[in-house]
């Protein structure tokens, strides 16, 4: 668990203010002015590495499906299983708004 104080952290700016974003539109336009291409792919990369993670994939698949190396994919991993628990608890979010949109 990250133990810092997040509410004195210079970064809590940045992470409000992404709150404040309404749609994926807003998002995708947040993003694009605040990081650079190759920034925005590794996190979209790492993004889908956890969810084929979460979804029980192997490493071999996982580098076939996305292009990442083995260390991203391990870094990943340790993050998934060892990290905060934010990833999981976004997958059960997504996955219970998709069950909700779903007829």
């Amino acid at each position: 668990m990250n133990n810092r104080n997040k509410q004195s952290d210079p970064g809590s700016e940045l992470y409000k203010a992404i709150l404040k974003l309404t749609s994926v539109e807003e998002c995708y336009d947040f993003f694009a002015d605040l990081c650079t291409v190759p920034e925005l792919k590794a996190m979209e990369q790492r993004f889908e590495v956890a969810k084929l993670l979460n979804d029980g994939l192997i490493y071999n698949d996982i580098l076939e499906k996305t292009g990442a190396s083995s260390a991203t994919i391990s870094r990943v991993n340790r993050s998934l299983n060892y990290g905060t628990g934010a990833y999981r608890e976004i997958f059960a979010r997504l996955k219970d708004e998709d069950a909700e949109e779903t007829p």
